[in-house]
């Protein structure tokens, strides 16, 4: 039988939630999952949620009820993947601690926007990133408080050209990491579905929401 996957989309319309998440889910499709595409939290309340094997927020700047919250990370903890990306997934509920102790973090800032930036591959070895050379990169470099437990794959370096005092500082672009028995992904590029032209962003995507499903 297919495997199943979640998608959720909505939340501010400058991350293009609807065209990104059906970016996803014709990739999803692609790799034989059977796809739910839904807008908004309300899905996350749904009794069988645990039976997805690979669960997408692709929402910014939202609010999420706590029945709905406390449904997603159980359904996580029993085993279902979390993957995503940029702030569809690291900037989705920002009162929700327990959804950024799933997550692995948050975005908190990106100075200067939209700029011109470099992603170095730290893990060539994994499989989600295995013949992926470091390569540059135009968006929002994203600035994130993170858990010190993320196995991290790939980071970026600042300058103080945008903002004093952050010169040299690494930061993790890409990780996975475990929560209970699920498997999460997450990295910090796709800031509108037209990054999914990048090459390096969408195999990376597409193998790293691969890892998170459920085998």
């Amino acid at each position: 039988m297919s495997r199943k996957a979640l998608i959720a989309w909505g939340g501010w319309e400058g991350h293009t939630p609807e065209r990104s998440a059906n970016i996803i889910r014709d990739m999803l499709e692609r790799n034989g999952f059977a796809v739910t595409l839904g807008e908004g939290t309300a899905i996350f309340a749904d009794p069988n949620l645990a039976s997805f094997d690979l669960i997408v927020p692709v929402i910014t700047m939202s609010t999420i009820e706590k029945a709905e919250l406390n449904n997603l990370t159980q359904a996580v903890r029993l085993g279902s993947g979390l993957g995503g990306f940029h702030g569809t997934m690291g900037d989705s509920f920002r009162a929700e601690p327990d959804y950024q102790f799933m997550t692995g973090g948050q975005w908190v800032a990106h100075p200067g926007n939209i700029i011109d930036y470099h992603v170095v591959i730290t893990r060539p070895d994994d499989p989600v990133t295995t013949g992926v050379s470091d390569f540059a990169y135009r968006s929002e470099q994203y600035y994130m408080h993170v858990d010190p437990g993320n196995e991290v794959l790939a980071t970026t370096t600042f300058t103080d050209a945008h903002f004093p005092g952050i010169d040299g500082v690494v930061m993790p672009v890409v990780w996975k990491r475990r929560y209970g028995a699920g498997k999460v992904f997450y990295s910090s590029l796709g800031h509108t579905a037209d990054e999914f032209a990048v090459p390096e962003m969408a195999l990376i995507t597409e193998r790293g929401l691969l890892w998170a499903a459920r085998d």
